[in-house]
């Protein structure tokens, strides 16, 4: 996993031609600051939104010019013993946990209740971490990976973009099997033992990880792969002060699969998954007031943005048949997992270890494991030991 060092210029292979990236630099700006603007507009005074918006422009800014990423460093790890992407995953959220724990300890803040919820861990998780950690493996990157490496240009992530949607709307219809089974109870750090205790022990284990990663590392953290880390921090931190919980991705990808398998004639209000309290306003709700989607949204733009307005913006078709196979059957993974676990590489594991909750690390391990798994198909989608020719996860 490397970061892209922002004071060179682009590799060969990221150049297009600059009209090209002159024109959807513009077109995305127009798009986004459109996209700001309606939210803005809405009634009720959706200003929070808004910002949202925003900040989900600048994570993804943030993943393409440092590509920062999740599956590669997890690939790194079990197949070349290489721990340096956890560095970087570290120092993220290490400064993270500084500035979220805090939040949720005062209950609210600027009038904003704080959420972070903890996860229980079960079979069903230990399910959907493992199918996450050996789809990101095929897929061609993970939840953060697909937004910011589509927005990159690379079309084979529109497979895994659909098989998200797909297999998230499946695992949303078939949550009230997998609750069923047993499962410990959720676990907040926080709540165990108090708010000091419990940020002076996070930040000891984070440290304990950074040191370890550092010893177990073939190669330098790179300032590129820094910055990105830190800025993704104050990033979550900034959603969390505005949206009242921190950044996530994938329940958006099983509110839109739910309401085109609605529209189709399945009725997705009879599943266990949307017959919770306030889920079914949230599955006939409008995408436009939905966080997750308006953040999804914005970090594709976003990073578009960025790649154009850098020269870097490359249409490439991202593979063959197999290998798009492999993003199709990923993304369904990733997808079907990421319910099962109540999250993804950003909402199982970063947001959630940062505010506490056990659950994270317990996904870290089981996602490590799935890599293992995932690792083992690649060569059947034609996949390679490298990274893909552009910014991957």
């Amino acid at each position: 996993m490397s970061g892209v060092n922002l004071l060179r210029p682009a590799p060969s292979w990221q150049l297009t031609p600059p009209g090209l990236n002159a024109s959807i630099a513009a077109i995305t700006g127009v798009g986004l600051a459109a996209l700001a603007a309606a939210v803005w507009l809405q009634p009720h005074g959706q200003w929070r939104l808004a910002a949202l918006v925003l900040v989900g422009a600048g994570i993804g800014a943030a993943l393409l010019r440092s590509s920062f990423g999740f599956a590669n460093a997890f690939r790194s790890l079990v197949q070349d013993h290489d721990a340096s992407g956890f560095q970087a995953h570290a120092a993220m959220i290490g400064l993270a946990s500084l500035l979220m724990l805090p939040m949720l300890a005062s209950g609210t803040v600027f009038g904003q209740t704080m959420h972070g919820e903890a996860t229980p861990v079960g079979i069903g998780f230990a399910v959907g971490a493992l199918l996450f950690g050996a789809g990101m493996q095929i897929g061609g990157g993970c939840a953060s990976g697909t937004l910011f490496s589509l927005g990159g240009g690379n079309a084979k992530l529109i497979g895994t973009l659909l098989g998200f949607v797909f297999g998230s709307a499946l695992g949303a219809w078939s949550m009230g099997f997998w609750w069923s089974l047993p499962a410990l109870p959720p676990a907040n750090l926080q709540g165990l033992i108090g708010f000091g205790p419990a940020i002076a022990l996070q930040l000891v284990v984070i440290l304990g990880l950074f040191l370890l990663a550092r010893r177990g590392s073939k190669k330098k953290l790179s300032r590129g792969l820094l910055a990105g880390g830190i800025a993704l921090a104050l990033l979550n931190a900034a959603t969390m002060l505005l949206a009242g919980k921190p950044w996530g991705e994938t329940s958006a990808f099983a509110l839109w699969g739910s309401q085109i398998f609605t529209a189709a004639g399945i009725d997705a209000h009879n599943w266990a998954y949307w017959m919770r309290p306030g889920f079914d306003k949230q599955l006939d709700g409008k995408l436009s007031l939905d966080i997750t989607t308006l953040m999804d949204a914005a970090i594709l733009l976003g990073a578009t943005l960025a790649a154009s307005l850098a020269g870097q913006f490359q249409p490439r078709w991202g593979g063959g048949a197999r290998a798009w196979s492999g993003a199709l059957l990923g993304g369904i993974a990733m997808g079907f997992g990421a319910r099962l676990a109540n999250g993804c590489n950003i909402g199982a594991y970063f947001s959630a270890i940062s505010v506490g909750n056990l659950s994270g690390w317990a996904w870290m391990l089981l996602a490590i494991a799935g890599s293992w798994i995932g690792i083992q198909l690649r060569p059947f989608f034609a996949l390679d030991s490298k990274q893909a020719d552009g910014p991957v996860c």
